[in-house]
């Protein structure tokens, strides 16, 4: 038998084939429950009625109860006309203006009929008026069952053919009328009662016509954590049965390798956190299931280190590692840091990136083959199909957003058994966004700088406080530092961009003229682009005018200062990233963001909290609260494909934290998921696999 939930729209009153179709393109409405989790995006309360006398200007909605005691009509201009009723509720006068629709408003409504008109009050030549009303004959009204009014969000092409949030209020009012029996549950009373959760059927109620503002704040909670708990509990049965089904290399042994390194190579002390994030991979690696585990840590704080280590343990119990990063100048680089490290360690590293061709790539596959090459880094050209291991047993992907699930999926059939994987990002992530982008890893944190590290100083400056800025730079370049300059590059106006970046070198070439430049934007040849890149490293040029391509896997630790020019542009985690290119080396470094001297709310609240903290994660919750997580930098290509209706990963972090505690219950009782008192989890689940998230793409 169809449930309720499942039956077509089409015959609802109000709905019909054509409205079927609009909410079918508009929405993907088609079945009742799809309606039904149509939820409103706010409320007004409709349970007061207001006095004119009691108006005020700062008042977002009202309602008020009299007559219309005369209509007057002015022209402006030709075929226009504004429509005034003077409405009295006996104890003051206000306008009802219209600006369109007239003839219909003067055909519909009387004078001296009682009615409910409700809107937002203004003042206009000292009389308060609302614009284009709602209006209601009071007979119609019961204000004693209003309540809260909800409100939905309505497109363009619905609001053409009567379909405004009113439209939509009294379809759902209709449809919810008509559904006599109680809605299904979806969570069973083991999970709602203990956390005092209403039921489903009174959530869903509830939600579109509250009589309270706590009716809908237990409804929206009940909703809420439901739709979390499932995004969570399919994460971490994920996570648990790729723990059951794949066995990963016991990595017992801190050997030689490893020891000769600490105790002689190690070129400076660690910090508590490297310690404590070491002695977590270890504790996986030795655990006999394969590791997932995510490092998160800022720019500088010491994760290449980290990853060396872990992959020095990998080697003295026999086998190779890799590490992955999501360009050529990123790979080459940490080939660099790599080496360096090592000294003269009898531990071979080599690169494989796409430039790598003939002979050279021949000699590192048979390396690869025979298992002489210990460490290989490269970029995506690591999981072609042609390149082989011995036996590879542990993998550090870079940044690891910038990568495909496909691609990092190839990295398990270089091995019998899967090796272990470490991702690692500089972008720190807010821990709820963690908790779901990576919910099926492992989270380590370094949260703290190596000795010696002085925070860069963040400092504000308008386009008008230019030439002391350049005053600062001749400072700094003569006191042998060098200086970054980024231009920003939006994909929406890139030529603009690029011609700006064009103009300005050639200002600062004038502005300088003593001084070397160097220019690097995406759109050179990556051949030009590597030139001007070693020219800067190896102090050739004290100056790289470039656009935001320097953003990831820039090291030169004589840079000193960086100038962004229209920060308002950047996103805050965009601008930490930038900022961290400096601060590498002991020297006091200075980031420099340049603004015009008009800027939103929103702009003043990125520009404060980026001079007033360097701390990454206080940013990277910041950015979270301002922009939500669909627009954070990574999180699209992460796969944050969940249709998430109600919840908000910026603002209901606790909800997500109860959720996944719940969700962890469930998976602990019933690994298998065959326990008969989980059925109706299970059940949830397999519908909802098939409706609104692509799970494939997590992580």
């Amino acid at each position: 038998m169809q449930s309720i939930l499942d039956q077509d729209i089409q015959y609802l009153p109000g709905v019909g084939p054509k409205r079927k179709k609009l909410l079918a393109d508009e929405l993907k409405i088609t079945s009742v429950g799809q309606l039904l989790e149509y939820f409103p995006y706010k409320y007004v309360d409709r349970s007061k009625l207001y006095h004119v006398r009691e108006l005020s200007e700062d008042m977002p909605f009202v309602q008020l109860k009299g007559q219309i005691l005369s209509f007057e009509e002015f022209d402006m201009g030709p075929r226009k006309k504004r429509l005034v009723a003077h409405f009295s509720d006996g104890q003051g006068v206000l306008d009802l203006v219209w600006f369109s629709g007239t003839k219909y408003i003067r055909q519909n409504y009387d004078l001296y009929s009682i009615y409910i008109v409700f809107g937002k009050p203004t003042v206009f030549n000292g009389r308060f008026q609302i614009a284009h009303p709602e209006i209601d004959k009071a007979e119609n009204l019961e204000l004693s069952t209003m309540g809260l009014q909800p409100y939905y969000i309505t497109t363009e092409m619905m609001k053409k053919q009567g379909l405004t949030s009113r439209g939509m209020e009294k379809i759902l009012k209709n449809t919810l009328s008509k559904i006599t029996t109680r809605l299904p549950e979806t969570l069973p009373e083991f999970i709602t009662q203990p956390l005092n959760l209403v039921s489903r059927d009174e959530a869903m109620r509830k939600i579109h016509y509250p009589l309270t503002v706590k009716d809908s704040e237990r409804a929206r909670l009940r909703l809420k954590f439901e739709e979390l708990f499932y995004v969570q509990l399919t994460i971490l049965r994920y996570a648990s049965d790729q723990r059951r089904k794949y066995r990963g290399y016991v990595f017992e042994r801190v050997g030689n390798v490893f020891n000769t390194f600490f105790y002689h190579y190690l070129p400076f002390e660690l910090t508590g956190a490297q310690k404590r994030v070491i002695k977590e991979i270890h504790q996986d690696m030795r655990s006999g299931r394969q590791m997932n585990r995510l490092l998160q840590g800022d720019v500088g704080s010491g994760k290449t280190l980290v990853a060396l280590m872990s992959m020095l343990i990998a080697i003295d119990n026999g086998y190779q590692a890799a590490i992955m990063a999501p360009t050529e100048i990123l790979a080459e680089q940490h080939l660099a840091t790599i080496r360096e490290f090592l000294g003269d360690m009898p531990v071979r590293v080599e690169l494989l990136t796409g430039i790598v061709k003939g002979k050279k790539r021949r000699e590192i596959s048979e390396g690869l083959i025979d298992g002489s090459i210990n460490i290989l880094v490269g970029t995506h050209a690591i999981i072609e199909e042609t390149v082989q291991f011995a036996r590879l047993g542990f993998v550090v992907v870079d940044e690891q957003h910038r990568f495909g699930v496909a691609q990092r999926a190839k990295l398990w059939t270089k091995s019998v058994n899967p090796p272990h994987v470490l991702v690692m990002t500089a972008t720190p992530i807010p821990r709820t966004l963690a908790m779901t982008i990576y919910g099926d890893l492992d989270v380590s944190v370094i949260d703290e700088l190596p000795p010696g590290r002085k925070p860069v100083k963040t400092i504000h400056r308008y386009t008008n406080q230019l030439s002391h800025l350049y005053s600062g730079i001749r400072q700094q370049v003569e006191q042998g530092r060098q200086v970054y300059i980024v231009y920003p590059l939006i994909k929406e106006s890139e030529k603009i961009d690029l011609q700006n970046l064009e103009d300005g070198y050639e200002h600062l070439c004038q502005v300088f003229p003593d001084l070397s430049l160097s220019k690097v934007h995406g759109k050179m040849k990556p051949a030009e682009k590597e030139v001007e890149m070693q020219r800067f490293l190896h102090r050739e040029t004290q100056i790289l005018v470039a656009t935001t391509v320097i953003e990831v896997g820039v090291n030169v630790p004589n840079a000193s200062v960086m100038v962004i020019l229209e920060a308002q542009r950047f996103g805050l985690s965009q601008l930490h990233q930038l900022r961290g290119r400096v601060g590498r080396g002991a020297d006091q470094s200075y980031c420099i963001l340049v603004t015009g001297n008009k800027l939103t709310t929103e702009t003043r609240k990125r520009i404060d909290i980026m001079c007033d903290t360097n701390d990454g994660f206080r940013i990277a919750e910041a950015d979270l609260q301002l922009r939500g997580p669909g627009d954070l930098e990574g999180t699209q290509q992460s796969g944050m494909a969940f249709d998430l209706k109600l919840s908000n990963l910026a603002r209901d972090g606790q909800i997500v934290q109860l959720a996944r505690n719940e969700a962890q219950k469930i998976i602990d009782r019933d690994p298998e998921c065959n326990h008969s008192e989980h059925a109706l989890l299970w059940n949830r689940l397999a519908e909802l696999r098939k409706s609104n998230i692509n799970w494939s793409a997590i992580s």
